[in-house]
């Protein structure tokens, strides 16, 4: 099946000289089904009938957010760091424009700009328009560049619109948003879990009073139109959203922000929590932001079985019936499902889709690692129609598949991370692993309901291939491919595996190091043979696990002991065993 991309309004334009001023516009859409939306040109992802996606760009680094100025020109900002394990940037500066000059669904221009990884830049995720500007996060400063002739080019310089911004902890990104007053909001991301005393440490308790919420963990507001200005406590807007990275207005002017939850509830109080209620808790969250308003981060996380903020174990909280100081907390307007990792939400203003979408919601989920051992989840878009402010129907997932064959963070072939609008009404989805840009069209029944993604061609595996229960013999399979440490045995390595992947003890190693150990964004890859803590010797190896990494040198994750769970002598012995063995291992 093909579907053609244009609207009504665009049959309008026939004859060559429309066709010649859309394209010097750059506004054109997709000019075929034939050459946009072929089978053959499926851009990987799966969508609801009538809706087409292209691949607009690929490979531009690691697309963070994104979007769309009047003349068509995609921005997007990209990043680096020891998220992404520190690989190497391309050359050029981290903000890139994209256009496509021939109406095909593709961008032929493709321009970096700004400060570049040699200038010490390490790029960023937020960025956003106003006026005749475009404002972008790089580093810890939020710069401008004038776009009255176009887009910048390589030697353009920028002005500095904010300065001193954190960019220390859990989560240094700061997303942008800036209403039609020229009021400049900034997210300030938590650099904990819950302002714990000992981050992410089993039964650490919250600091209390919690400082770091007077600088983080919140939204800030400052003057879009004003050069030079330090980013400082008194500035905050709102408070108590522990990672506010999707930001957008609708069009009374409401202010919609996502929540990430908090992580760890299992492995931090297993006397609390079960394993599968680590995986189902908390909720990830969509507020209306309000000024001065609190929205319950350090103390309270959402339980979407009760649909009630109630009190976390680091404040007193007994595993879900205490409510506490969480009253006085403003609640979600909608909810998600737990640790999918809320990127970016954009309220969709445009015409081309059908009415039933006008006025909601689409979210990005960068997908999961804090399940494990369950399944993974997340790696999509959804759509979660809204009406005066609150939801008007349940949400569906409307963008699929980007995880390709492994729905975790190590393998995922995309994650979805920015979302922007066009003026044409088209939606761009970005994707931080392989620097891919999707462009979404419709063309079909503009009275057509929201509708879920069609099923994805490829059904991503959430979890690496499941041992059987009775176990295999040591020699069997990739397990015998591994070295097996001096003092321990081929069987240990065998049950290591098992508890690595959480098959055994509940264990979530694989949530931080990838299925197999390959490394994630969160924890590092044990497949390197390098070693920070200690000479990789397997008794340093077990040491290391028993008692944790508190504070990680290289990585954004700190490690509590034995990953948060409780194993016995024979199960630590079993792990440090396979750990050793895959950081031995002959790479082919």
């Amino acid at each position: 099946m093909t579907f053609r991309l244009f609207d009504n309004s665009q049959r309008l334009f026939a004859g060559s000289l429309a066709i010649i001023a859309l394209q010097l516009l750059g506004t054109l859409p997709a000019a075929s089904a034939e050459k946009g939306c072929s089978e053959a040109d499926a851009a990987g992802i799966a969508l609801p009938k009538g809706f087409c996606a292209t691949i607009f760009a690929d490979k531009i680094g690691h697309a963070r957010q994104l979007v769309v100025a009047p003349d068509g020109t995609v921005y997007v900002n990209t990043w680096s760091g020891v998220y992404y394990n520190n690989d190497t940037p391309h050359e050029g500066g981290f903000l890139v424009a994209l256009k496509d000059t021939k109406g095909n669904g593709h961008a032929d221009s493709n321009v970096r700009f700004g400060p570049t990884f040699a200038e010490g830049a390490h790029g960023g995720t937020g960025i956003a328009l106003y006026k005749n500007w475009l404002y972008a996060e790089i580093n810890d400063k939020v710069v401008r560049y004038d776009l009255k002739d176009g887009a910048p080019s390589s030697s353009s310089k920028p002005e500095t619109i904010l300065s001193g911004m954190p960019t220390t902890g859990d989560h240094p990104m700061h997303a942008i948003a800036i209403d039609t007053d020229g009021n400049m909001f900034v997210s300030m991301g938590s650099a904990t879990n819950t302002c714990e005393v000992k981050n992410r440490m089993p039964h650490s308790p919250g600091n209390d009073p919690c400082t770091e919420a007077e600088t983080r963990a919140g939204i800030w507001r400052y003057d879009a139109n004003k050069l030079d200005q330090a980013f400082s406590a008194k500035e905050r807007y709102a408070y108590g959203i522990r990672n506010p990275e999707g930001m957008d207005f609708d069009t009374a002017g409401r202010f919609y922000a996502t929540q990430h939850g908090r992580d760890q509830l299992h492995e931090d109080w297993p006397e609390l929590y079960t394993a599968k209620q680590g995986r189902e808790l908390p909720s990830e969250e969509v507020v209306i932001v309000k000024k001065g308003a609190w929205y319950g981060w350090p103390k309270c996380y959402y339980d979407p079985t009760q649909k009630k903020l109630v009190l976390g174990p680091e404040y007193g909280g007994d595993g879900g019936e205490k409510i506490g100081d969480c009253d006085k907390a403003i609640p979600p307007i909608a909810a998600f499902p737990a640790h999918w990792a809320p990127n970016d939400l954009k309220i969709y203003k445009g015409s081309q889709f059908p009415k039933a979408y006008v006025g909601g919601a689409f979210i990005a989920f960068h997908g999961s690692w804090n399940r494990a051992p369950g399944p993974q989840a997340g790696y999509n878009v959804v759509f979660q129609p809204l009406a005066d402010g609150k939801p008007s129907g349940d949400y569906v997932v409307f963008a699929n598949g980007f995880a390709g064959a492994h729905k975790d963070p190590g393998r995922a072939s995309h994650r979805p991370s920015g979302l922007a609008v066009g003026p044409d009404g088209a939606l761009y989805i970005s994707d931080d692993v392989a620097g891919r840009v999707w462009r979404v069209t419709y063309n079909g029944d503009a009275t057509a309901a929201v509708k879920a993604a069609d099923a994805p061609k490829q059904e991503a595996e959430a979890s690496p291939n499941a041992l059987p229960p009775e176990g295999i013999h040591p020699q069997a399979g990739k397990t015998a491919a591994l070295p097996v440490p001096q003092g321990a045995t081929a069987e240990q390595v065998a049950l290591g595996q098992k508890i690595f992947h959480g098959e055994v003890a509940d264990a979530t190693c694989s949530g931080c190091h990838g299925a197999n150990g390959i490394g994630t964004p969160v924890g590092p890859d044990l497949t390197s043979g390098k070693w920070l803590w200690s000479d990789g010797s397997l008794y340093a190896l077990t040491e290391t696990i028993k008692n944790g990494v508190p504070e990680p040198k290289q990585h954004p994750g700190a490690m509590p002991p034995m990953g948060g769970v409780k194993l016995s002598d024979k199960e630590l012995a079993a792990v440090a065993s396979y750990v050793w063995a895959i950081g031995h291992q002959k790479k082919s």
